[in-house]
């Protein structure tokens, strides 16, 4: 258990976290004890929890009693007992009729012969504001000579036996818009300098090290001083030999923090900070030194190392984002894509293969007139406006293309293959249509086109058909293999434009449009 006697009437302030190491995230609660209903948060409370501080202001007497502190880490819990006995202490000079109250009584030691320094002890959260400090000696105020007021030290240069004394630092707090006076009685004595075995402080951090930081960060770096208690060195960070509040004086972007301590049997934790509002490029490779007496040591900005895997594993998620959108964008406009191409740089550069025609239209006849006559008006109109006349294709087509008195055998076994695409219209099995099961030129033609030449084959429905498995096999193996059009326009002059959905299909399983045949091709065929 910890025991505090600070006066009545005065600001105190306690910080269990100081008193139990911590790693990690922990959350603090304070009690008084034995109730269980936690301190308030309130920051206009009297008596209220600041983060890991307890906050009293100010003091009263009713306030002593015993405070517990649970510490929750993330698997732990750890209590800490403070008994606070609140006493009213005066300080031994009058200010007119009335006594001024103390906040409390330390000791302290100067060393003869050397220059060193007093330290008013205000321990307080960042939300409490201390300035105006004042010093004073035997009852009068501390002006100038070997002494030199910094923060919350006194420096005395010189020390000499009349030094000794009794010493008063008073400071002003401010809180939520309110002021208190805070006034600490200081008993110094003077010891002799035997040298500095035994009693220099250790710099716990910084170690000499690098802090890898971002450009605009704010960053606040502790010095953790271990000290013995007989021994008051002065403690500071500075750059360039210089203090880091004056070479940073103007701006201000870089300061340094109160003190604080923490005192043990037989040596004193010390802790000051130093705080980078914004870290600077100016500020890289430059030593910020924490002193301690005749102790130093420094930490160094340095920017962070490049997260290579970052960048590839960035990169490659771009590269595979990129490839998806591209194959998606191409699954979309794939069939436009590839007639643009064909137009813009293919036309000029397909090789002769000794076909005269594009493709050979098998159809079916129907045996009722309006079926033979959708069939035919698709066959013998349609097709050939838009793929022969349009798009400059060389369709052969049966009966109207063989010639006269030629065995039908004969016909389409030798035009198949002069052709270079089969095209195939597909009538639904209720138009009462049987393809290919008594019909020796379509048998011809399926078979060239799927077992001689490898012909790719062309399928039109021309309406949904639902079922293939009345079909003949080889028709549902090129269903299986290279899909369907169906049929989507009405038979009339709005269905003859090549640039609709259903024609740019046709055209995309056509094969590239050939230049115009030379006149000596043209006499070749005229001898077929």
């Amino acid at each position: 258990m910890y025991k505090e006697t600070p006066s009545a009437g005065q600001p105190f302030a306690f910080n269990c976290i100081n008193l139990s190491p911590t790693s990690g995230k922990v959350h603090v609660t304070w009690y008084k004890y034995p109730g269980k209903s936690p301190i308030s948060t309130n920051a206009q409370s009297r008596i209220h929890q600041e983060q890991n501080w307890i906050l009293f202001l100010p003091l009263t007497q009713e306030d002593t009693g015993i405070y517990q502190c649970v510490i929750n880490y993330t698997n732990t819990c750890h209590r800490i007992h403070v008994n606070l006995t609140v006493l009213r202490k005066y300080w031994y000079c009058f200010s007119g009729n009335s006594q001024l109250i103390l906040s409390d009584e330390y000791k302290q030691i100067l060393h003869a012969g050397k220059d060193d320094s007093l330290t008013c002890h205000l321990n307080f959260p960042q939300s409490c504001v201390l300035d105006s400090i004042t010093w004073y000696k035997d009852c009068k105020e501390i002006k100038g000579g070997r002494f030199t007021r910094w923060r919350i030290k006194l420096s005395v240069s010189n020390v000499s036996a009349e030094d000794g004394g009794d010493y008063a630092c008073q400071a002003q707090l401010t809180h939520t818009g309110k002021r208190y006076t805070i006034l600490n009685s200081i008993t110094v004595n003077i010891t002799e300098t035997h040298g500095y075995a035994g009693r220099i402080p250790k710099i716990i951090y910084p170690k000499n090290n690098s802090i890898e930081v971002q450009p605009g960060t704010t960053l606040t770096v502790d010095c953790n001083i271990t000290d013995t208690r007989d021994n008051t060195n002065l403690r500071s960070w500075r750059v360039n030999d210089t203090l880091v509040d004056d070479y940073y004086n103007e701006s201000k972007r870089i300061r340094e923090g109160f003190e604080s301590h923490i005192s043990f049997q037989k040596h004193i934790f010390y802790t000051v900070n130093i705080t980078f509002s914004e870290v600077k490029m100016e500020d890289y490779g430059r030593p910020f030194i924490c002193h301690a007496g005749v102790s130093a040591a420094y930490f160094i900005l340095k920017l962070p190392a490049p997260d290579v895997q970052a960048y590839l594993i960035g990169g490659l998620v771009t590269l595979i984002g990129a490839a998806v959108s591209v194959t998606y964008i191409y699954n979309i406009f794939k069939i436009d894509i590839v007639l643009w191409y064909r137009s813009a740089f293919l036309s000029t550069e397909i090789k002769e293969d000794g076909k005269l025609y594009d493709a050979y239209v098998l159809y079916p006849k129907p045996q009722r007139e309006i079926q033979s006559h959708e069939v035919d008006t698709l066959v013998l109109k349609i097709l050939p406006e838009v793929l022969e006349r349009q798009c400059g294709y060389k369709l052969f087509i049966f009966g109207r293309d063989e010639f006269p008195g030629q065995a039908v055998a004969n016909v389409i076994d030798e035009n198949i293959k002069l052709c270079r695409r089969l095209i195939i219209i597909i009538v639904p099995e209720f138009l009462s249509f049987d393809l290919l099961k008594n019909m020796s030129e379509e048998q011809i033609a399926v078979y060239n086109a799927l077992i001689q030449d490898g012909m790719k084959v062309i399928l039109i429905e021309l309406e949904k058909v639902k079922d293939y498995t009345a079909m003949p096999e080889s028709i549902q193996y090129i269903k299986q293999k290279h899909g369907a059009i169906q049929w989507s326009g009405d038979f009339t002059k709005q269905s003859q434009c090549a640039k609709t959905k259903f024609w740019k299909k046709v055209r995309y399983h056509m094969p590239p449009k050939r230049p115009p045949p030379s006149s000596s091709a043209q006499m070749l065929k005229h001898t077929y």
